[in-house]
């Protein structure tokens, strides 16, 4: 049953009025959890109508080593020499994406993100980055968190503008949303005490929003932290994007990510991790607290792609890329596949009832594709149940 709070949110919600801390913190608790979804939905639906977007991207982490001791890491070694220790040469990076990147379809997009090793010298990221701008100028280098840059400047002895002047000097184009966490302290200091705080991470994104780039934004859920923290997190990130949008800086933060926590193989692995309900219902919220930030992804890697194809109903619109192949969730035990092809991500967006539109970056449509027809959903169905039958009539 619907809570009475719920209906006094929801008439705030279509009158365009702004929800607050104690709003969040209800609807967190809301017991009817369709309902939530679908005043979500509606949010989405007057964005974005039926598209859901996704792209061709492809990851790349160099190295693994790492001086942080971030609790709830399974990527992460802390020091070179460890057995499982990995970084590689500015080569070897190519040689890596090499092997991902099919050149007849090329990706919009490359997604750099690394432990911070304390061993190499500042010059090795422009390396990395020119040398991907010189073998793949028409992809989108979207690279180093937050927590990399305030990184870079403490130990190399830069201020974070110096740092993003060399950076962009040798083609950094974007930042991912990693590194946020939890904003709130009493928890950042329990899961992440030696790594940038929250108003270091944010200060990062307000300084590339003032420079032209774009950011994402993420919050890492389902460990130690309460509703009320998640809910901190949100309405820090709305206020950043005010400011971008006050100082009419043209960058901005253009998509939140929730990450669901997993525990696998990393200092809280006591702990359960996440459920279904609880992603959909984390989804649902951000939607309805996020009233400034235009995308909301459901994260097809930290929630699986079926979790994933639900939240498109519960306020995403748009289900990240083909992720050709992340190696941070590989590593706490992920339950996803390794990467999904094209055709599996407009198959998962088109039995959602959802029109998938291919992007870049930065949100521009490559491709819409078309919506299936109900008659064809019913078709792939079954052909696919007959294809089940023929293997089971051979076996």
């Amino acid at each position: 049953m619907k809570s009475a709070r719920f209906d006094e949110i929801a008439a705030k919600v279509r009158a365009g009025e702004r929800l607050s801390e104690d709003d969040g913190l209800a609807l967190f608790v809301e017991p009817d959890l369709l309902s939530l979804g679908a005043l979500a939905n509606e949010v989405r639906e007057q964005r974005h109508g039926d598209r859901a977007y996704f792209n061709r991207n492809v990851r790349l982490e160099v190295t693994n080593v790492c001086v942080a001791s971030c609790r709830f890491c399974s990527f992460a070694k802390l020091e070179e020499g460890h057995p499982d220790a990995v970084t590689m040469t500015v080569a070897q990076a190519l040689e890596n994406l090499r092997g991902k990147i099919d050149p007849a379809a090329l990706p919009t997009e490359v997604h750099v993100v690394n432990g911070l090793h304390a061993g190499l010298p500042f010059s090795y990221y422009e390396d990395l980055l020119s040398a991907l701008r010189a073998e793949w100028p028409t992809i989108h280098r979207k690279c180093f968190t937050a927590v990399e840059i305030v990184f870079f400047a403490q130990h190399y002895g830069m201020t974070v503008d110096a740092v993003f002047d060399r950076l962009i000097a040798a083609g950094l184009e974007s930042l991912p949303g990693g590194g946020a966490e939890i904003f709130h302290p009493d928890v950042r200091a329990r899961i992440a005490p030696d790594k940038a705080s929250a108003d270091e991470w944010l200060d990062v994104h307000r300084r590339a929003h003032a420079r032209g780039m774009f950011t994402n934004a993420t919050m890492l859920y389902g460990h130690i932290e309460t509703y009320a923290h998640r809910v901190d997190h949100l309405l820090r990130l709305r206020a950043l994007q005010d400011e971008a949008i006050a100082k009419n800086h043209p960058a901005r933060i253009q998509a939140f990510i929730p990450l669901a926590f997993h525990p696998d193989g990393n200092g809280m692995k006591q702990l359960p991790g996440t459920t279904g309900i609880d992603d959909l219902r984390t989804l649902a919220v951000s939607r309805l607290m996020l009233d400034n930030v235009d995308h909301l992804k459901a994260y097809w890697v930290s929630s699986t792609p079926k979790v994933a194809q639900i939240g498109l109903a519960f306020g995403a619109d748009d289900v990240d890329g083909t992720i050709v192949s992340e190696t941070i969730y590989g590593a706490a035990g992920k339950k996803a596949p390794e990467g999904l092809t094209v055709d599996d991500l407009t198959r998962l967006i088109r039995e959602a009832g959802r029109v998938p539109v291919e992007r870049d970056t930065l949100y521009r449509v490559v491709q819409e594709h078309p919506r299936a027809a109900p008659e064809a959903t019913v078709k792939l169905r079954d052909r696919r149940q007959g294809r089940h039958l023929q293997v089971l009539d051979e076996v």
